[in-house]
C-alpha cells in the first residue's frame, strides 16, 4: 500500500494536531466517565478530565488482587500486535505533554542507550510484582509513583482544595521529588518518561519488531547521508534499526531527502511478494 504510506509520511507536519485531536478524547469534554474501560495510552484514571481508565492502573490493581486483566492485556497486545508505539507518538497525551515541554529552546541531552532497559524494570517491578507480593500499599506500587498521577490528579486536587478553602493535602516527598525531577527533565530531555521508565512503552516497544505497520528502508534509495539521524530525536540509526525498540513512531526520520524510509504494512509486504514473477 504506497500510497498509504505516503500519506502517512505526509501528516508528519500535522502530528500536533493529530495529538491535539486525540486530548479531546482523553480529557473527557462532555463529562463521560468510563472508568471500567481503559485506553491504551498513559493518561490518570483520577485526573479530573480523565475518559477512560488508565491500562498500566488497571493491570497494577489486577496484579494487587490477583486477577488476570484479560481485557486491558488484550487490548494492549491487540494495538500493540496493530501499531507497535506509533501510538506513542501520535496518540498518548502524556507523550504529547513531554513534546510540548521539548520545544521549549534549552540545552538537550540524551540518556544512556541502557536506561531504554528500565522501562521494563518498571514494568516487572512496580506494575508486576510488588503489586502482586505486597498489594497497592506499598510506597513502589506504580500509581504511588507515577508522575501522570502527580501531574494530572495531584495538582489538580491540591488547586480545588485551595479554591474551595479546603486545606490542601499535598503528596508525600516521594511523589513531589518524582513531580519535580519530572517537570525539569521534560525542558532537558526529550520525552525522559517514554525514553526510560515508562511501562506502557515497554509493552508496545515488545511489537516494534512485528506490528502490521512497520518502518522500512529502502536500500535503493538510501544515500547514507545520514539525515535521519538528526531527524530522529531519540538517538536512533532509523536506517540500521528503524523498528527499534527505543523508537515512538514519531515518523520525522521519513523526512529524509531520499525517501528512503517509509511507514509500511504487511499488506504491502505481501502484496509486494505475489507480484513477484
Amino acid at each position: 500500500m504506497p500510497e498509504k504510506s505516503s500519506f502517512l509520511s505526509k501528516l508528519v507536519p500535522w502530528r500536533i494536531w493529530i495529538q491535539l485531536s486525540f486530548l479531546l478524547v482523553w480529557l473527557d469534554p462532555i463529562g463521560l466517565r468510563l472508568h471500567t474501560m481503559c485506553s491504551p495510552v498513559f493518561h490518570c484514571y483520577a485526573c479530573p478530565l480523565a475518559t477512560f481508565a488508565c491500562p498500566i492502573g488497571v493491570i497494577a490493581t489486577f496484579s494487587a488482587l490477583h486477577i488476570f486483566p484479560f481485557i486491558a492485556v488484550g487490548l494492549l497486545v491487540a494495538l500493540g500486535a496493530i501499531f507497535g508505539t506509533l501510538i506513542c507518538g501520535w496518540v498518548c497525551p502524556f507523550g504529547f505533554l513531554q513534546d510540548l515541554g521539548a520545544k521549549v529552546p534549552t540545552p538537550k541531552f540524551d540518556p544512556p542507550r541502557w536506561m531504554s532497559h528500565l522501562r521494563y524494570v518498571v514494568l516487572i517491578v512496580t506494575v508486576l510484582a510488588i503489586p502482586y507480593f505486597f498489594g497497592e500499599g506499598h510506597w513502589l506500587f506504580i500509581c504511588r509513583v507515577c508522575p501522570a498521577g502527580g501531574l494530572e490528579a495531584g495538582v489538580p486536587g491540591m488547586v480545588a482544595q485551595a479554591r474551595a478553602g479546603q486545606p490542601v493535602v499535598w503528596p508525600n516527598a516521594i511523589k513531589l521529588t518524582i513531580i519535580a525531577l519530572f517537570v525539569v527533565a521534560i525542558f532537558f530531555i526529550k520525552r525522559p518518561w517514554c525514553r526510560v521508565l515508562c511501562p506502557l512503552g515497554a509493552i508496545f516497544s515488545l511489537f516494534n519488531r512485528a506490528s502490521v505497520f512497520f518502518l522500512r528502508v529502502d536500500p535503493s534509495k538510501c544515500t547514507d547521508c545520514k539525515r535521519c539521524h538528526k531527524l530522529c530525536a531519540f538517538g536512533i540509526e532509523p536506517e540500521k534499526s528503524p523498528n527499534d525498540s527505543r523508537c515512538v513512531r514519531c515518523l520525522e526520520c521519513t523526512a529524509c531527502g531520499p525517501a528512503a524510509l517509509k511507514l509500511q504494512s504487511v499488506f504491502h509486504r505481501n502484496r509486494e511478494t505475489a507480484e513477484q514473477p
